[in-house]
């Protein structure tokens, strides 16, 4: 009898493989990193196949470390990097183009054309998002227009486009031999800028704003439910049912149990992102945050706020592969507790433009600060506060549209492993963070959403008794010492505004 639901946790920079028991105990689970390419300065891409390949290897791994047949496998979730956008041939699978991923800038020219035409307010009343690079529309009519033809095919139905879900299910399930579904879930077609909010439907009217054919975009459904079928191969068995769906940040919150009114949760991954369950109608933000699904099981549907940090463990992978500042990615914290404090040092890491609340493409990196007593320990523990610190604008932007105090958060993710880190978010946000006994709560959300519409689990209810507090950190730093990194982080931030903007026009002059 299967006795495992296996997870599949396509990341930005690797795709993880988690094989849980119903029980929530996690049985086996793996990791492989996939090529990044950056063509041009702002740009970044992946390879498709390379995507998918690394699932395929993480599945066989993983299940090599359960000690788990293909037959053990009860049902399949899906969670993934949200945004990027990948268009393939409908009748040969070939993508059109490499994946333009959510960090890619490309289109913030035309984000701005759109904005200079009073198009924002509609977007936002529509989609809950704002007028930027980061969703996907603007990347599928990028596409369209730069390939030769595609276009055209994509009017006459040729050309299919999916956020890396899609993609995936499409791949998994025989692609065009076995006339596979295209299909998505509402959580990941919210972050399109082309579903509307409340009908949970493609809207004709973005879809023409962003001059996007409907004939390219996938069928919507919910959360938890029958995705597909897989085809089966060496790793996964033929029938198995691809059966719960979401949007990394999405499945996460599901996964930490998030699921009353006001629940927060952050996940620290390649960017840091905050979601707060606002309860079943769209709640718009006055404070810069995104309006989203949150999820929807059984018919119910869960919406949410959310603020995406575009940089956060990004940054310490740049200090080790930029700077060569360290080794490896966890040798940070003991370099940055090898001094007391950063001593003045502050880290604005908009290496990608600035995210939520700010929403500021042509923001630039910069450390500031520097003296000639600044080391690489100073910057790699200014690295940390710089996490810490853009997370703390989305937790005091969340503050003030709930109108409510926020006074626990719940964390995840690679760097939520870090002591300094919690702590200091602790601190410098004034609250209590509580970290999970398992920090794989992304895939956790997807395996616990395909328990559910597989029939596992009864109810969100059910599943959500699975998440587990370990450890809690709670605010120690005195008041005075918080207000001035508060002060020099806002002086920083205003010194990194536009700069690429600025640039430009110096160039143009």
């Amino acid at each position: 009898m299967a006795r495992a639901i296996l997870a599949i946790d396509q990341g930005t920079t690797g795709s993880t493989a988690l094989l849980m028991g119903t029980d929530g105990r996690v049985l086996g689970s793996a990791n492989r990193e996939f090529p990044q390419h950056f063509p041009a300065p702002g740009w970044v891409e992946h390879e498709p196949e390379d995507i998918y390949e690394s699932t395929q290897v993480a599945v066989a791994e993983a299940c090599r470390t359960a000690g788990l047949a293909p037959a053990d496998i009860a049902a399949i979730g899906i969670t993934n990097q949200r945004e990027t956008t990948v268009i393939w041939e409908r009748a040969t699978g070939k993508p059109l183009h490499r994946a333009i991923v959510w960090q890619d800038r490309r289109t913030a020219d035309h984000c701005k054309q759109l904005s200079d035409q009073g198009a924002a307010d509609q977007v936002s009343e529509v989609t809950g998002l704002v007028l930027d690079p980061y969703f996907s529309a603007t990347k599928i009519a990028w596409i369209l227009d730069q390939v030769p033809g595609a276009r055209a095919r994509a009017e006459r139905g040729e050309l299919a486009f999916g956020t890396v879900d899609s993609y995936l299910i499409w791949r998994l399930a025989g692609g065009a031999a076995a006339a596979a579904p295209h299909v998505t879930d509402v959580t990941n077609a919210s972050r399109t800028s082309l579903m509307n909010l409340r009908t949970l439907s493609w809207d004709p009217k973005m879809c023409a704003l962003f001059n996007v054919p409907q004939a390219v975009l996938p069928k919507i459904q919910g959360c938890a439910g029958l995705f597909a079928r897989a085809h089966g191969n060496a790793q996964i068995a033929a029938g198995t049912p691809i059966s719960g769906v979401a949007g990394d940040q999405q499945a996460a919150t599901f996964g930490q149990g998030c699921t009353h009114v006001g629940d927060v949760k952050c996940t620290y991954g390649t960017g840091a992102f905050m979601m707060v369950n606002t309860g079943d109608s769209p709640k718009r933000s006055r404070h810069g945050l995104l309006t989203t699904v949150g999820w929807q099981v059984g018919g119910q549907t869960v919406y949410a706020l959310e603020g995406s940090v575009f940089i956060a463990g990004a940054a310490v992978q740049w200090l080790r592969d930029g700077l060569g500042v360290i080794e490896a990615s966890a040798d940070i914290e003991a370099l940055a507790a090898s001094v007391a404090s950063s001593d003045g040092v502050v880290f604005v890491p908009a290496l990608a433009g600035l995210g939520a609340p700010h929403w500021d493409p042509g923001a630039r990196g910069a450390i500031v600060g520097l003296t000639r007593g600044s080391t690489s320990a100073h910057i790699a523990r200014a690295t940390l506060e710089a996490i810490a610190l853009q997370v703390n604008d989305l937790v005091a932007a969340i503050r003030e549209d709930l109108a409510a105090p926020v006074g626990r958060m719940r964390v995840d993710g690679g760097a939520a492993k870090n002591q300094l880190l919690m702590q200091f978010q602790s601190d410098i946000s004034g609250l209590t963070v509580e970290r999970p006994a398992e920090l794989e709560t992304t895939a956790r959300g997807a395996a616990m959403l395909a328990g559910i519409g597989a029939g596992l689990f009864q109810s969100g209810e059910e599943a959500a008794r699975m998440f587990d507090v370990k450890d809690r950190f709670s605010p120690q730093m005195p008041e005075a010492e918080r207000n001035r990194h508060l002060a020099q982080w806002a002086d920083a931030v205003s010194a990194v505004r536009g700069i690429a903007a600025r640039s430009s026009e110096r160039r143009g002059s």
